[in-house]
């Protein structure tokens, strides 16, 4: 989803606008605090650690019928069981960004880019 355009969600309490923006530095930041992951990267070359300026990196966010479908691009900390950290990212993306923001989650896709050895 473009970054410029808001996700519309409907309450008893009123609509909310939530933009692409907002819900990819939640995206970022959730899967910064996941056990494992070391940093981000652009589905092109070149790795980034997560910073803060950097979170939203390598993250897509779209709306759809079903709910969001999020897809983001991870570096792993080597020696680690590389199936169970991305479940792990897809686990609590998907019910951090349900929670926070009130829309609901139809999928996450992890990628890992990259092995790296925690400094």
């Amino acid at each position: 989803m473009d970054r410029g355009i808001h996700l519309v969600a409907e309450t008893e309490s009123g609509r909310i606008a939530i933009s692409g923006e907002a819900i990819a530095q939640l995206v970022g930041h959730v899967a910064a605090e996941s056990y494992g992951v070391v940093g981000s990267s652009p589905r092109r070359r070149g790795l980034r650690l997560l910073s803060r300026d950097r979170v939203t990196r390598g993250i897509a966010v779209r709306g759809g019928e079903g709910g969001l479908e999020i897809e983001l691009t991870v570096v792993v900390e080597y020696g680690l069981n590389l199936a169970e950290v991305a479940a792990t990212v897809r686990s609590r993306v998907g019910y951090e960004v349900t929670r926070q923001t009130g829309i609901p989650v139809a999928g996450v896709e992890v990628r890992i880019e990259d092995v790296r050895r925690a400094k």
